[in-house]
């Protein structure tokens, strides 16, 4: 007999309001429906109401991890248009902010990941060690997040040469302590029996479902902006793209990890072999046209396509996040296997639904709502909602 078994809109395993219907029989997922649009809040509709150089400072609020990642892909997308690209002082300094945030985001999930099988000694040796990374973004850039670089022909600030020093030493600090995490999760029996063999996603699944990012690379699918479409100062420096075969949470984990390693190669070579010179080259209008920015966030490959008529703010402006693509994999990743493995299996492709809903409404090839009817139906809820607890 075929039953329901919700997860979400809130569960403690899933950070963000999502919505998941296991449908089972007994203890075994046989199909799953997925749910989401509970975040949606607008972000593309709002830049085009903001200036060129206001665009970052919204996007970066996209996602708190990933808060490097839109505003990268964004002002890659604009420099497309303008048809220029970011001295290469500039370029090497956002290739580390993308490395550093890399390490700090994979940091997060390895942590939660501990955390979700109840090995809190993971979560908390990782999350200790992630402290020192924020500290660093603080002195690199003001602030842990949220950290205003990225800039339309640049970076915002430099990466002073007094501060080399202190991130080297975290850097060395930092390779230990990662094969420490590395050998303590592969090693140990209890975390291989939970993850070895669950949530597998194939390689011809991965391709089918366009999945990105160490999802993609955890199953076989040798996929990275990085290597297949470089930028900034990824052709300049030496490095591995790490992928496995198995495709099942264990790979997933053992991709985050080892890149990981190559993030702190990336950051090595870039501060040995940084250049003088500018930050930035002078903007001072965008042409009419369209310019696509592509970046290989922690999750994968963020996107984002810009359109200009010349003014100054966008009049088109789309976003697609990683996790729009990983999601839905999912349906696939989590079936035939048991309900307690389904919220870590969901887990696993480190989701972000802050990145990811949108709400778009259509009917017989129409949209049914506009922005002011989706806003009209709101207030009407929300008033509902209200009144039933006046009473």
């Amino acid at each position: 007999m075929r039953r329901v078994v919700p997860i979400g809109p809130y569960h403690p395993l899933q950070e963000e309001p999502e919505f998941f219907k296991l449908i089972v029989e007994g203890e075994k997922v046989v199909d799953l429906e997925i749910n989401i649009g509970y975040n949606h809040r607008g972000h593309e509709f709002i830049s085009q109401t903001l200036t060129w150089d206001q665009v970052p400072f919204l996007v970066e609020r996209i996602c708190g991890i990933c808060s490097d990642s839109h505003p990268y892909a964004y002002v890659l997308a604009v420099e497309d248009i303008v048809h220029i690209t970011a001295p290469p002082r500039a370029q090497y300094i956002r290739t580390i902010i993308g490395e550093l945030e890399r390490i700090h985001s994979h940091y997060l999930w390895l942590g939660l990941a501990g955390h979700f099988i109840g090995y809190n000694t993971v979560w908390m040796w990782v999350w200790r060690y992630r402290e020192p990374l924020l500290d660093l973004f603080e002195l690199i850039m003001g602030n842990r997040n949220h950290y205003a670089i990225n800039k339309i022909g640049g970076a915002r600030r430099d990466i002073l040469p007094e501060d080399y020093p202190e991130i080297e030493k975290y850097l060395d600090l930092l390779e230990k302590k990662n094969a420490m995490f590395t050998n303590a999760i592969l090693d140990d029996p209890v975390i291989r029996a939970r993850l070895e063999n669950v949530g597998v996603l194939t390689k011809e699944d991965a391709i089918a479902y366009a999945v990105t990012g160490p999802t993609a690379r955890g199953s076989g699918y040798a996929c990275d902006v990085r290597k297949d479409d470089p930028y900034d100062a990824y052709d300049k420096v030496d490095w591995n793209e790490i992928v496995f075969e198995e495709g099942d949470v264990l790979a997933k984990a053992k991709v985050r990890l080892l890149e990981c390693d190559e993030s702190i190669k990336i950051v090595r070579q870039c501060l040995k072999n940084m250049p003088d010179g500018p930050i930035e080259v002078r903007v001072d209008e965008i042409p009419p046209g369209e310019g696509i920015g592509r970046h290989e966030a922690p999750r994968g490959e963020v996107f984002h396509y810009v359109r200009s008529d010349g003014s100054n703010m966008p009049v088109r402006h789309k976003i697609r996040a990683p996790s729009y693509m990983n999601i839905a994999s999912n349906v696939v990743a989590v079936r035939g296997y048991s309900i307690a493995d389904a919220a870590l299996v969901l887990a696993a492709v480190d989701p972000c639904y802050c990145c990811t809903d949108r709400t778009i409404v259509y009917e017989n090839g129409k949209r049914k709502y506009s922005g002011q009817d989706l806003l009209r139906l709101s207030h009407k809820k929300t008033e509902k909602i209200r009144r039933r607890y006046r009473r």
